[in-house]
């Protein structure tokens, strides 16, 4: 990066061109700053989607004429509480705002705003990396105005406030997760002071609302080695304060000199390898909580040593009480969770006793849809520092996957609808409403999964008239 680019190839957009030719007809001074710039500097010219303008003067003014420079009809979107307005060109999104210089009450993370130079823009921003502007005006179109080293940084691979970090973190306390979902993401170190100082004002984090919160969260999840965050969460202070579950899970207790393993980098690394498989951030959640209860189920026995018992079911109960604090969907992608959670355990149970079709069928029958998320789930959560032993379950896990395919295209069980219904049944024996239905249903679904008949109308039906018979039912009466 000591070579710097040139940065004009970068304001090919038509738009900067408009932006440049009425700004200099207005007299304003122009600039696009932040993510745009930084990601062109690291990555050598990522395409933007989102661009930020920041002119010293009037942001919503510069705005509409620029729209109707491209189109009178072009939908201009304002925020007058924030001095803000955007349109959409060519599938990028242009966000314009005047330069402006910002103060914060100790109660709140909404800044009190005042006009300002470039200089007051740039001082208010939460890294020097994002400090980055170029200059849009014709004289010097292309310029990279870099007050604060911002460039050397990204050289560096450093993150670090242009400010003192205790006070922008504590006008702002949001962009403490900010810090460390850029370390994330970047691969970046957070310099020392600046760390420091999330540490220091941690706290502050309760007055940021719950849901920009879970956003950086999840970010942090999304990105390629998420275990980089919450280890920087867990140190700064700040992950007890969001997830204190997650929290919960770290340390290794001994009795006896009997340990167990600190289930916090044991869920860190699930996470890591679960994130080299998927992209889908609800089975990333899971792996993050696949093991949440086990801090309030363990106990230990001096025969048997540490156990978790039903660390899964009350792990399936945790979950929407998390999800309703972050303010996370509580709809099919929590409960998308909680049977992840609820299942994780029954693959590796199979993968260590002998695999019967009986089996494989409840856990067909459970798992529906989602059998092959969580077989990916179970399969990350194989960790051990005995590389023979991860061999030996993966190699099982192999032939659980086998014997899943094999009979799901028997028995076809996944999604399991039975094939004679309660109306049927009701039908054939001139039954009301009554426990006997229910009674004759869950026998031909257990006989089904247990493979005494096959999942068909025909033996289904059979099965029906037996059963009813046992009960006392005959053909044709109630």
């Amino acid at each position: 990066m000591s070579a710097i680019l040139n940065l004009k190839e970068h304001l090919e957009h038509p738009t900067f061109a408009l932006i440049r030719d009425i700004s200099d007809e207005e007299g304003l001074e122009t600039y696009v700053i932040g993510g745009f710039v930084r990601d062109i500097l690291l990555y050598r010219g990522k395409t933007h989607y989102d661009i930020d303008i920041v002119t010293v003067g009037s942001g919503i003014g510069l705005a509409r004429k620029v729209a109707m420079a491209i189109h009178p009809k072009l939908k201009v979107t304002v925020f007058k509480n924030f001095g803000t307005a955007m349109f959409r060109e060519k599938e990028v999104d242009f966000e314009f705002v005047g330069t402006r210089k910002e103060s914060y009450r100790l109660d709140s993370r909404k800044p009190i705003v005042e006009d300002g130079t470039l200089e007051d823009d740039q001082n208010r921003r939460d890294f020097t990396m994002n400090t980055l502007a170029l200059c849009l005006n014709r004289a010097r179109f292309g310029d990279l105005i870099d007050p604060f080293d911002g460039l050397g940084d990204l050289e560096a691979k450093l993150i670090r406030t242009p400010l003192d970090p205790n006070v922008t973190f504590s006008d702002d306390p949001l962009r403490m997760m900010r810090a460390i979902r850029f370390a994330t993401q970047l691969n970046f170190r957070i310099e020392e002071e600046t760390f420091a100082a999330i540490s220091h004002q941690a706290e502050r984090i309760n007055i940021v609302s719950k849901e920009r919160i879970t956003d950086e969260i999840n970010k942090i999840l999304l990105s390629d080695k998420p275990s980089i965050g919450f280890k920087l969460l867990e140190t700064s202070g700040l992950l007890k304060l969001i997830l204190p579950e997650i929290q919960n899970l770290k340390g290794r207790e001994s009795i006896n000199g009997v340990y167990h393993k600190d289930n916090f980098y044991h869920t860190l690394e699930v996470v890591d390898r679960i994130s080299v498989n998927t992209d889908n951030l609800w089975l990333r959640w899971s792996a993050l909580l696949h093991d949440v209860a086990k801090p309030v189920t363990k106990r230990y026995s001096p025969a048997l040593g540490w156990t978790f018992h039903a660390h899964n079911f009350v792990g399936e109960k945790m979950v929407p009480k998390l999800f309703d604090r972050l303010k996370l969907p509580l709809n099919e992608k929590m409960r998308f969770v909680q049977k992840m959670v609820l299942l994780h355990m029954r693959p590796i149970v199979l993968s260590e006793e002998e695999v019967t079709d009986s089996a494989v069928r409840r856990l067909l029958f459970d798992a529906g849809d989602d059998i092959d998320e969580l077989m990916t789930l179970c399969e990350a959560d194989i960790t051990s520092k005995n590389e023979e032993k991860v061999i030996k379950y993966l190699a099982n896990f192999q032939l659980v996957r086998e014997k899943l395919k094999e009979i799901e295209e028997k028995d076809a069980v996944r999604n399991f609808q039975p094939p004679a219904t309660g109306e049927l049944i009701m039908e054939v024996f001139g039954l009301q409403p009554c426990k006997e239905i229910g009674l004759i249903k869950s026998a031909i679904k257990e006989a089904i999964l247990d493979g005494v008949i096959g999942n068909n109308y025909e033996e289904a039906y059979r099965f029906m008239l037996e059963k009813g018979s046992e009960l006392g039912l005959k053909k044709g009466k109630g």
